[in-house]
């Protein structure tokens, strides 16, 4: 993967410090994994080809896993075939303190919409419209957690010489939170913390003239705003978001105002 070693290394610090969406089982029951470790600055994993940001989140993750002394890593990215379909994978098989764990990985960008429903759950979703929280956790609690459980993955953990261990089920679930510009929204499950920013729509776009803008790959959205970077005056901006906007896609930008104070944010098609 051609990516500097600095800058794998500021992702992969702006990854660990994203706060996990909840606090222990307080959605759906659904545990999270919390750990601490000291040794947590460097990323030492080698990347070979170029991933996702999901697949790079899971990296970063493993990582932080490996440098802490209570924890061994057993298998990752194991892939559970029914002859030569593909049923799913499990992210990691691990000990902590000697206790087995099954391990799903979670990193997310979520817009508050309090028209997409009618809880806190399902107000979260992506800021294209495409996903949610809600069938996310869905999707965990109906098909990637229980897949642990079924004879086809039975057969493979018996191939790995893990079929005696009992394993817990737990998640490492983190997400950068958007709330619509000047609006306050209440938190009863998830956690607060993980706002990171607001989101407006091209008519909103009009009140920021004076500020100036950056749109960073999407490999960079992990990033907190810095202002090391070449910015765009608003006419500029307005021109290189079109396209994304035309094609249905809300990009992320940096902002910065007139007392260059930095702010994060996504520009919504919808």
């Amino acid at each position: 993967m051609q990516m500097e070693s600095n800058h794998i290394q500021n992702l992969y610090q702006a990854c660990y410090k994203t706060p996990l969406l909840w606090k222990g089982n307080a959605v759906l029951d659904v545990m999270q994994l919390e750990f601490t470790t000291e040794q947590h600055s460097i990323f030492l994993r080698k990347l070979e080809r170029q991933l996702r940001l999901g697949q790079l989140a899971e990296q970063f993750v493993f990582n932080t896993l490996e440098l802490c002394d209570t924890i061994e890593l057993l298998a990752e990215n194991i892939q559970i075939q029914k002859g030569k379909q593909t049923l799913g994978e499990l992210d990691a098989l691990m000990t902590l303190d000697k206790k087995p764990i099954h391990l799903e990985i979670v990193y997310k960008f979520y817009v508050y919409d309090a028209s997409a429903g009618a809880s806190e759950i399902e107000q979260w979703i992506g800021p294209n419209r495409k996903d949610s929280l809600s069938e996310k956790l869905k999707k965990l609690v109906d098909k990637q957690l229980p897949l642990l459980h079924s004879n086809d993955c039975k057969s493979t953990l018996s191939q790995l010489k893990l079929e005696h261990l009992n394993f817990e089920q737990r998640i490492v679930f983190k997400a950068q939170l958007f709330v619509p510009y000047q609006h306050n929204v209440s938190f009863e499950h998830l956690n607060e913390d993980c706002v990171y920013g607001f989101y407006i729509n091209v008519m909103q776009l009009e009140g920021f003239v004076d500020c100036q803008f950056y749109v960073p790959a999407k490999i960079d959205w992990f990033l907190n705003p810095n202002d090391n970077v070449d910015w765009l005056n608003y006419s500029s901006f307005k021109i290189a978001v079109n396209v994304y906007l035309e094609n249905k896609q809300s990009p992320l930008f940096w902002m910065k105002n007139k007392t260059n104070e930095l702010t994060k944010g996504f520009l919504v098609w919808w």
